[in-house]
């Protein structure tokens, strides 16, 4: 290997990594395995390995290598590790866990255009991705990564992306959210419900949210025009007026009731927790896909007819209109995920232990050295 290095004019730097010149007379990095974190079962967070040797693929070409600097710990991560989605991910264990991501391009496929080596950047894989970021080297599609803000840290940076797709999936290409109209946000304090707020705002809309009592500050700093403390108010009578959509980030069938109460005729009811997932781990993917099919049609029908409103369950999907988007308002400062705690990498199971245990209630990142 290291002879064929040198024939080729490449410089050998450790056993898994070199460096040389690809096709576009770039500074490559050649990785053919590294540090990451790994699931090699469903379990509490002591289940998780740090491995030295973890093959890296090669690249595809739409694909980018990103050299990691920071990620974050999403629930979504927490629930992959105890078990959500299993239906999909049991056959492929191990896996990476891991959404978000900051840091260099190391290398790029034959087809990129957009990105070049060395270049800063953020972004964040679906939800169903099975080599996550958890790792030094991450790779991710074009199309889920943008330049990272300048203005901002990689651990500031690493905290955005998954949680501000989510959101935009449901406010800009499910709602299409437009100015002047009003928007409900269920659970503000959450990164999502957060990132939810801001974005809104930023439309032009005129929002109210829900949360606890700590979280009313920054909201209302954020541009809510209305924050109410669940816990102490009755929503349906602190809230005032109906809405055009409403982001239901908590879901459960007292938080799903009251939305729809507070929607307008034609308005779009949007909840993070949809059944699909849920559905197929407990029945299958043959039986619990359809099903799940079958439930939302269901619901969709109903409340279109009995309450004229549009019903959705809603996931991220990576949007690069959207992403990018996102970048210009954090780089503006108009779009921030605040960041409790950070941790080296090598400490994911203290991570994920907090998370658990609700020690810490907002974003926790990953620094990797």
């Amino acid at each position: 290997m290291r002879s064929l290095l040198r024939e080729n004019g490449l410089k050998w730097l450790a056993s898994d990594v070199a460096i040389g010149w690809n096709n576009k007379n770039l500074l490559r990095c050649i990785v053919t395995s590294c540090r990451a974190v790994v699931l090699p079962r469903f379990g509490a967070a002591e289940v998780m390995e740090i491995r030295d040797d973890v093959s890296v693929p090669t690249l595809k070409p739409h694909e980018v290598l990103v050299r990691a600097r920071a990620v974050s710990v999403n629930p979504l991560d927490t629930r992959m590790r105890a078990g959500y989605g299993r239906s999909l991910f049991q056959p492929l264990l191990p896996i990476i866990l891991g959404r978000d991501v900051s840091g260099e391009v190391a290398d790029v496929g034959s087809s990129v255009k957009s990105l070049r080596v060395g270049q800063e950047v953020f972004g964040a894989l679906h939800p169903t991705a099975v080599r996550g970021t958890y790792a030094d080297y991450v790779i991710l599609s074009e199309d889920k990564l943008a330049p990272k803000p300048s203005s901002i840290s990689h651990v500031e940076a690493s905290a955005i992306p998954f949680a501000a797709l989510t959101a935009w999936r449901a406010l800009k290409s499910t709602a299409r959210i437009t100015k002047g109209q009003r928007v409900l946000v269920i659970g503000g304090g959450g990164t999502v419900g957060f990132a939810a707020v801001q974005l809104a705002v930023a439309a032009g809309c005129h929002v109210s949210t829900t949360c606890g009592d700590e979280s009313i500050d920054r909201l209302l700093a954020a541009g809510a025009e209305q924050a109410i403390d669940y816990t102490s108010e009755d929503v349906e009578v602190a809230i005032k007026g109906h809405f055009d959509a409403a982001l239901d980030t908590i879901g459960v069938a007292e938080t799903e009731r009251v939305a729809i109460s507070l929607l307008k005729r034609g308005g779009h009811y949007m909840t993070l927790q949809g059944e699909a997932a849920s559905l197929t781990d407990r029945y299958g993917i043959a039986v619990g896909l359809p099903l799940a099919t079958a439930i939302l049609l269901k619901k969709q029908i109903e409340y279109r007819y009995r309450h004229g409103i549009e019903y959705w369950w809603t996931f991220m999907r990576a949007d690069p209109e959207g992403l990018h988007e996102i970048r210009k308002l954090s780089e503006a400062g108009k779009l921030k995920i605040p960041v409790e705690k950070i941790l080296p990498i090598t400490k994911v199971r203290e991570a994920h232990e907090d998370k658990d245990r609700r020690k810490v209630i907002g974003k926790v990142v990953l620094e990797v050295d």
